[in-house]
């Protein structure tokens, strides 16, 4: 993993949240995966105390575009939120079958197409031609 991917993962290490309480989301499982150069930030969706304690060390700012509240951490290099501006997602099961990779949790390859599906930016159009061609090379699709 290059040192500015490696970077991102270890502010959110840094974070020491709890195990089982909080997964990677967005752009974040495709840019560990190497199928995406690392964004500004990393998003984190999160429950119970993982949540209390971002909400506790961030700075906590309202999106009412989308109708959420979000912790922001180091100058806004990770945001950590309960729910999922984009389209409905069940934010406990999106957790609890987050792969592990590097020691921290992800959410499924399949939950971030859907994600990038609704949000249909060109961004995510472009993410998502990037994924099927990782997915083509690595038997997942």
């Amino acid at each position: 993993m290059d040192d500015q991917r490696r970077a991102m993962f270890d502010l959110l290490q840094s974070l020491d949240l709890p195990e089982g309480a909080y997964a990677v989301f967005g752009s974040g499982p495709l840019i560990v995966r190497g199928i995406i150069e690392p964004a500004n930030d990393l998003d984190v969706i999160a429950r119970g105390a993982a949540w209390e304690s971002a909400a506790e060390r961030g700075t906590l700012v309202d999106l009412p575009e989308h109708g959420v509240t979000i912790a922001s951490l180091f100058d806004g290099a990770i945001t950590v939120g309960t729910e999922w501006a984009i389209g409905t997602f069940e934010i406990d099961e999106l957790i609890d079958t987050a792969e592990i990779i590097d020691g921290l949790p992800f959410v499924r390859l399949e939950h971030v197409a859907a994600y990038k599906r609704l949000a249909g930016r060109p961004k995510d159009l472009q993410h998502l031609e990037l994924l099927a061609a990782y997915e083509a090379r690595h038997g997942d699709g």
